[in-house]
């Protein structure tokens, strides 16, 4: 049985998300809370496997609040607002802080969650599953990895490297320890699907090119793959690669979802190891599921290199756990080996 406290100032709101949880024979709403200072006594009153918390509340909002809760009593939060969408930023900084994940209602109204029902019980079962331990653990502040080398002029293009690396739950904060030790002459690209809904993938890219030498942004259409660039795919865009010419360019699509997923880490990956062949690199991280093992598996076919995160760090260790069992990848590291992993790889 899962137990839960529902943190929101609308006592409709409350309503609607207790009666979604007592309809299902796993959850037990154990209180309610109007505020972020109510929701703090209550967790250290019932202490519950998990909490579904606002954002925008009086008294204390929900960023000061789960600030606390990952200092004081650290459980298992899920943002759910209808400010995370229209506020993006808010929900990287709840990410940043130890929220586990986040749903965005469909829309500013607050009349109905019938559209996210799904994705707030998916969410919610993988949330108390995960390593929450990892996610207020401070960052390791590693030192950014040294510079590549000048390379020689002329080198072939069909030499070129890449880096494809696929997450979902726990990925902003993999990702960001890993974009902000890479250096910034990386001589290949970086592509990147992280399982997010349309409006946050932006954010999270500026928010990591503010943090990487590496230039970060939010993929387009026709974008050119360069060295030193690091592409995340747009949420609710499939991203692939393909070759024009002499240059590799991504394209974008909405195609059906794969596994769920849109993006998805399969199509993008598998894109890749047709490309590049023994020049790909693949790696994934913390995430549900097993996106990404196809992938893995089409990169390790064409003799690429792929690298999966360790259990140690994953906060929810889904996605590579499911590689690694199927024997495609070479080597495994903890989170704060990522980045030299990657470095040593493109060396090759």
């Amino acid at each position: 049985m899962i137990n839960v406290l529902v943190v929101d100032d609308s006592a409709f709101m409350r309503k609607l998300l207790s009666d979604l949880f007592a309809a299902e024979p796993d959850f037990k709403v154990v209180d309610t809370a109007r505020n972020g200072k109510d929701a703090i006594d209550k967790i250290k009153r019932h202490k519950p496997d998990l909490v579904t918390l606002d954002v925008e509340m009086p008294i204390m909002d929900g960023i000061k609040a789960l600030e606390q809760i990952m200092k004081e009593v650290p459980t298992p939060v899920v943002m759910v607002s209808s400010l995370t969408r229209a506020g993006a930023e808010a929900t990287m900084q709840a990410l940043a802080l130890g929220a586990v994940d986040f749903v965005a209602k469909t829309s500013g109204s607050i009349s109905s969650i019938t559209d996210i029902r799904t994705e707030i019980l998916e969410k919610s079962r993988s949330a108390v599953k995960a390593n929450v331990a990892q996610l207020i653990k401070p960052k390791s502040h590693l030192p950014l990895l040294p510079p590549f080398p000048v390379p020689q002029m002329g080198a072939a293009v069909n030499d070129e490297q890449i880096v494809a690396i696929g997450t979902s739950t726990g990925g902003p904060r993999a990702l960001q320890e890993i974009l902000v030790r890479l250096p910034g002459n990386l001589p290949c690209g970086v592509v990147i699907v992280q399982h997010m809904p349309p409006g946050f993938t932006k954010s999270l890219s500026e928010r990591l090119n503010s943090l990487s030498s590496l230039t970060v942004k939010e993929a387009e259409h026709n974008d050119v793959v360069r060295p030193g660039m690091a592409f995340i795919a747009p949420g609710d865009y499939h991203m692939q690669l393909e070759r024009e010419g002499n240059k590799t360019v991504i394209k974008l699509n909405q195609t059906p979802p794969v596994g769920g997923h849109r993006p998805a880490v399969d199509p993008m990956m598998e894109s890749v190891a047709k490309i590049y062949n023994s020049r790909a690199i693949g790696v994934i991280l913390t995430g549900m599921g097993h996106d990404g093992s196809k992938g893995m598996q089409a990169i390790k076919s064409r003799r690429g290199q792929t690298i999966a995160e360790d259990h140690t760090t994953a906060v929810v260790f889904g996605m590579p756990k499911s590689a690694i069992e199927l024997n495609l990848v070479d080597r495994i590291a903890p989170l704060p080996d990522i980045a030299e992993e990657i470095v040593r790889a493109v060396k090759k």
